[in-house]
């Protein structure tokens, strides 16, 4: 799959950061990925970013598009090449485009599913609920902007998380095929965060006791990014056989 770099802007981009038992996330992790561990846990997370403006690069912003886009993530280590390398492992991505759906594992990295998306934002509180048209897949969000750090995260500080975050700006996603894993990276002109209180999340996905036992994962800290202009590159896949567990 050779995609054509994309640019865009980053309209407003939510992650919701689940400290996670590591043990729990290696049942769900197909080879050759495994969890990245931070202060004893696994981290794992919500994505909601709002594109706008996306087009190939080269191309006018008149002629972009916008969508709204959901990703249940992991963030985790492999090897390769003799190296240990770093990004996420997507579970399952959902967007209210159209085309997104269509192109999504043919053209563009990633199977992405159709969700129908409501939101209520303001400058400084956001609510934002998804329903997935195959009703897997439910979210419910409400955050404010804040100028605390929680004490219980396991990143000692905004700046720390921020950087975390940054470095794992390559993510693998389940194709078509089974065992095949596409990548796609996010290249972002510039790189701000504000700390985000989160005041209510919910997921089918996190909140299924039969996948994630009660006490093996706990909300750990939410941030925001806002108006970043971006570039999305593909890159090249990753193969294995996966577990069972994640077979679509």
């Amino acid at each position: 799959m050779r995609l054509p770099v994309i640019r865009g802007v980053i309209e407003r981009r939510i992650l919701v950061n689940y400290r996670v038992d590591p043990d729990v996330l290696v049942w769900l992790l197909p080879q050759p990925f495994r969890p990245q561990v931070v202060s004893g846990y696994g981290v794992a997370g919500i994505c909601l970013i709002r594109l706008g403006q996306i087009r190939p690069r080269g191309f006018p912003r008149w002629v972009g598009i916008g969508s709204e886009n959901a990703a249940h993530r992991i963030a985790v280590e492999w090897d390769e090449g003799g190296q240990v390398r770093s990004g996420v492992y997507i579970l399952r991505r959902d967007t209210n485009s159209r085309l997104n759906a269509l192109a999504g594992g043919r053209i563009f990295p990633g199977v992405h599913h159709r969700g129908v998306f409501r939101v209520c934002e303001t400058d400084s509180r956001f609510q934002i609920a998804m329903g997935s048209k195959d009703r897997q897949v439910a979210i419910d969000i409400a955050a404010i902007l804040s100028d605390e750090w929680p004490a219980d995260s396991i990143f000692a500080s905004q700046a720390e998380a921020s950087a975390f975050f940054e470095a794992g700006s390559l993510g693998y996603s389940p194709s078509m095929r089974q065992g095949h894993f596409q990548g796609l990276e996010l290249k972002c002109d510039s790189w701000h965060v504000r700390s985000l209180n989160i005041e209510r999340a919910r997921s089918l996905v996190f909140d299924n006791e039969s996948v994630f036992p009660r006490g093996s994962i706990s909300l750990d800290c939410g941030l925001l990014m806002r108006g970043i202009e971006h570039q999305w590159y593909g890159r090249g896949e990753l193969t294995h056989q996966a577990p069972a567990l994640c077979e679509a």
